[in-house]
């Protein structure tokens, strides 16, 4: 732990020997008495306007007595605060701040003139919504921390930074309400974060892994949000948020399967249509993934589940056909995937040609030509559609959709039965941070399920989710009128 030594040219070649990049500059300006000082900074992340009007400028016409808490006070930066060892500066100006040096004096002053080009607050594009409010994350954790503030203006918000990454040194920070939030959770994701030990956090993806009971776990264990009205209610009902610098994408704990079936505009229409709402999405999702899985199991071992009219209709359809059913649906769900795919990395133009293409021409063409039949199209068409109306589970539904396919292509309904079994038994045994990922379905909590597939009115919503354990049950007094 060196520290800077009351020699300035010493202190300038320490820093420039730490960080000899061209980037890092140094502004050499001198006091009205002639005394010398030296702000380092890192070009293109530090406002240099702001470093001359409220840094050298009143330094410059500084005419008091010449001590450190003089200077300090003499400047007019609302943001300054004093330095430590070389390292710690090293640290302070990669981040954009600026390090002031003085001639005579071993003590630093950090200056608080960073600026970041920023995006423009927008509505996300993974978070739609007809009604209710359209602001989004950037990637300023900065400006996400005030997007939060102004929803939660209470002295209850908490905010615990943690640094990651031995070359990023990514800011994460912990979002929380002190008299809701249980401390034995917040206590656990910080000493998490802290053990994570890795090169760079390019974004909120990276420590989500981190963050799991089990890393390798094929459904998600973090929910995630990009709008603040979001993460604000959720840390209102007991989770706790984590924000990280250079990412729009928010994470909160403890999280629940059925956060994912709800939407924000939910809480914006009648209690009625949102819980239609919710079952239509539970339903389409029960569709996308068990209806291909269906379709090849009644072709190959069961018959019977289908009715004769369909059966005839679908016999005249793959007549002559030269694949397998199983193979027919596992040809044509790969072939949706690859287009899903393609349409996503493709330009924005270029991708709805392609999308017009695979659709129209390449399905059209497939079942003229015999390869595939109408029926497997069909399915696999109304799977995918189904599939987008959960968004947040397309990952993991995609693939069990696949398992499910192969399950009953090999063993037929019993293979999706067991297959089924096993992974309801997968998600019971699974939990995150004391919170089992199906409640308040498994275990059963009867006040929980007010706002699960179901909504009630928000007069009926007056206790938090008990199985979160806040400290603060109550979300709603009774009026006393």
């Amino acid at each position: 732990m060196q520290k800077p030594s009351r020699n300035l040219q010493e202190n300038i070649a320490e820093i420039k020997k730490r960080l000899p990049a061209e980037d890092v500059l140094v502004f050499d300006f001198a006091l009205s008495s002639g005394r010398a000082c030296a702000a380092v900074f890192t070009d293109g992340v530090t406002n240099k306007e702001l470093l001359g009007e409220q840094v050298a400028k009143p330094l410059r016409e500084y005419e008091g007595e010449e001590t450190f808490e003089g200077f300090s006070e003499a400047l007019a930066a609302p943001e300054n605060k004093e330095g430590g060892d070389f390292a710690a500066l090293a640290e302070e100006i990669l981040d954009g701040n600026a390090a002031l040096f003085f001639d005579g004096f071993d003590r630093t002053l950090i200056l608080g003139v960073k600026t970041v080009p920023l995006r423009t607050i927008a509505e996300p594009p993974t978070d739609i919504a007809i009604k209710g409010p359209r602001a989004g994350f950037v990637e300023d954790v900065k400006t996400n921390m005030s997007l939060l503030r102004t929803r939660l203006k209470t002295p209850e918000l908490l905010f615990s930074t943690v640094k990651i990454g031995r070359r990023s040194r990514t800011k994460v920070v912990v979002c929380y309400l002190k008299d809701i939030a249980r401390e034995e959770v917040v206590r656990s994701i910080v000493a998490r974060l802290k053990r994570i030990d890795i090169d760079g956090v390019p974004d909120s993806s990276y420590i989500a892994p981190f963050l799991s009971g089990r890393r390798h776990s094929l459904f998600k264990q973090t929910g995630t949000t990009e709008k603040p009205d979001i993460l604000a209610a959720k840390m209102l009902e007991g989770r706790v948020g984590l924000l990280v610098d250079g990412s729009p994408i928010a994470l909160t704990l403890p999280y629940l399967v059925a956060e994912d079936f709800q939407a924000s505009e939910d809480y914006f229409v009648s209690p009625y249509r949102a819980s239609f709402t919710r079952f239509i999405r539970a339903f389409s999702l029960i569709i996308s993934i068990y209806l291909p899985a269906f379709y090849v199991s009644a072709q190959l071992f069961k018959l019977q589940l289908l009715p004769l009219g369909l059966l005839l209709t679908i016999a005249s359809n793959i007549q002559g056909l030269p694949l397998s059913p199983s193979m027919e649906m596992f040809l044509t769900l790969l072939l949706l995937e690859v287009l899903t795919e393609a349409s996503v990395r493709m330009p924005k133009y270029v991708g709805m040609a392609l999308s017009v293409v695979g659709a129209l021409v390449l399905g059209d063409t497939a079942v003229n030509a015999g390869i595939l039949s109408t029926p497997a199209i069909l399915i696999i068409a109304l799977s995918g559609i189904c599939l987008y109306t959960v968004p947040n589970l397309i990952e993991t539904t995609s693939l069990v959709r696949m398992l499910m396919l192969l399950a009953a292509g090999s063993v037929g309904t019993y293979g999706i039965i067991l297959l089924t079994a096993f992974l309801l038994y997968y998600l019971f045994s699974s939990e995150s941070y004391g919170a089992p990922l199906l409640a308040p379905f498994s275990p059963l909590v009867k006040g929980d399920l007010k706002d699960s597939l179901a909504k009630y009115n928000l007069s009926g919503l007056k206790e938090r989710p008990a199985l979160l354990r806040g400290k603060n049950k109550t979300r709603l007094k009774d009026d006393e009128r």
